[in-house]
């Protein structure tokens, strides 16, 4: 699912991003190379990254 139309993020990307060790939406943006720009994504990227952290810690 597209998550960032603005970057055509997708959410399995962001999720890739956090287990890689990005703590926020934004620096998972980072690692990919973008920057969030409208916003409308943030609260849903930033849903996304806490649970794939919350998904390893339980590992």
């Amino acid at each position: 699912m597209i998550v960032c139309s603005c970057n055509v993020l997708r959410e399995t990307e962001l999720r890739d991003a956090a287990r890689a060790g990005a703590k926020c939406e934004r620096e998972a943006y980072a690692r990919l190379g973008c920057r969030p720009k409208c916003g409308q994504c943030l609260s849903y990227a930033r849903q996304v990254v806490r649970a794939e952290q919350q998904m390893s810690v339980s590992l």
